[in-house]
């Protein structure tokens, strides 16, 4: 039986690499996109129009990808994710400086698209994995994030000045830093990413059988309609909705409330630092502790964050705030995603998981666009009051998980879940 750990730890740390690089990029683009959006649409209300872009062209990717690397590999997909993140960045870059607001969107369009190849590599980490380090491979790939939190919002206000010596628009700078991480991020990936974890992935399958997965590919709704595997998609789903929510309208808010550019990176760079450099906490808290009890845990952390993020327009509370909606994220997102992997079989991961980014994708899209409309009617505070009754349902969710396994396990047991 070969061991194929030494390829598990290459894969995993591949895919950290390539994600420390997209996600400054990503997070880099979310500092300005919103500001963008209101410049060129002409008020606040188009502030989340961008976004929500990138979260469609994202959500609607997610199966599709999901379904070629499927045909193509994991390597192929990845890579070709990336250069399509290039392409994009380069459009808004022109449209940026153009005035052209069609084609900027058509530009966050492509890095939706983009990211979705991109987040699907936790899942490529945990198919290489056995299942009960599956959350530590999901968590480390998202570690990469913590780079991108740190590195992103800082090159925002040089690559400005940048473009600015050259008589460009300021917050095109961001873009042109996404460019050029993408394109060292398909190089990476296309050139070490061997072998290709789609292979690797179904020779560790059958090293570790699971008694629950028969080998059959189930009907996708079928799949997460089953309590552990929509309990892993209300996390997802509903995480994103609230941590998009709150974080894309915070830098309009921050503006309105006479902020400088340096300021709002600063926050963003607080709520991004939240989102991924605890990562390897909740990974290892997933596989010891429990899944549910993670996705508890984040549902409660997001509340807490909703409730005190209105409390203040000054930097240091809404950094505090933005820092523990990005953990409550995280802890949904790692606990959700491991939780997922442990109901799917090789024959369905792919689609499967990329079925779930969908859902993820549309339901961050319908985030940004809402809040956008909220704020520009009703105010900051009531984006937050709806962000924390969200939260309140992947709470419930894992608690019935919880309580049905209690039960069906004896409570003795219920440490264990």
């Amino acid at each position: 039986m070969q061991d194929y750990t030494k390829i598990a730890r290459k894969t995993t740390l591949i895919l950290f690499l390539a994600q420390c690089l997209a996600s400054a990029g990503f997070i880099a683009s979310a500092t300005v996109s919103a500001l963008l959006g209101a410049k060129l649409g002409g008020g606040p209300a188009w502030a989340g129009v961008p976004s929500a872009i990138y979260g469609l062209g994202g959500a609607f990717a997610a199966s599709a990808w999901g379904y070629l690397m499927d045909t193509i590999g994991r390597r192929n997909g990845i890579a070709l994710g990336l250069v399509t993140g290039a392409v994009g960045s380069v459009l808004v870059i022109i449209s940026v400086n153009l005035g052209w607001l069609v084609v900027f969107l058509a530009g966050m369009l492509l890095l939706g698209v983009a990211n979705a190849a991109v987040v699907l590599g936790r899942f490529a980490a945990a198919a290489v994995t056995p299942p009960l380090r599956r959350g530590s491979a999901i968590s480390t790939v998202v570690l990469g994030g913590t780079f991108g939190s740190i590195f992103g919002p800082l090159v925002v206000g040089p690559a400005g000045a940048f473009m600015k010596t050259y008589g460009m628009e300021e917050n095109s700078g961001a873009y042109l830093v996404c460019a050029i991480l993408f394109a060292l991020g398909a190089l990476l990936i296309f050139v070490s990413l061997r072998p290709d974890p789609r292979d690797v992935g179904r020779e560790v399958a059958k090293q570790y059988p699971q008694p629950h997965l028969d080998g059959q590919a189930r009907p996708i709704f079928k799949i997460l309609l089953q309590p552990a595997a929509l309990t892993a998609l209300m996390a997802m789903v509903l995480g994103q909705v609230v941590m998009t929510g709150v974080m894309v309208i915070t830098s309009l808010h921050m503006q309105d409330n006479n902020h400088m550019l340096m300021d709002i990176s600063m926050v963003i760079s607080a709520h991004t630092f939240g989102m991924y450099a605890f990562s390897v906490i909740s990974g290892r808290l997933a596989d010891r502790w429990g899944r549910a009890q993670v996705i508890l845990a984040g549902g409660g952390v997001l509340v807490l964050a909703c409730a005190t993020a209105p409390l203040s327009p000054e930097v240091l509370p809404l950094a505090v705030s933005l820092f523990l909606l990005g953990l409550g994220w995280n802890f949904c997102y790692v606990g959700g995603s491991t939780l997922l992997a442990d109901q799917l079989s090789p024959t369905e991961r792919a689609r499967t998981q990329g079925a779930n980014d969908l859902l993820v994708g549309l339901a961050s899209a319908a985030a940004s666009l809402g809040a956008g409309l909220i704020f520009a009617g009703l105010g900051y505070t009531l984006v937050a009051v709806i962000g924390a009754v969200l939260s309140f349902i992947p709470v419930f969710f894992s608690i019935q998980l919880m309580w049905n396994k209690s039960k069906a396990a004896g409570l003795s047991n219920f440490r264990s879940l």
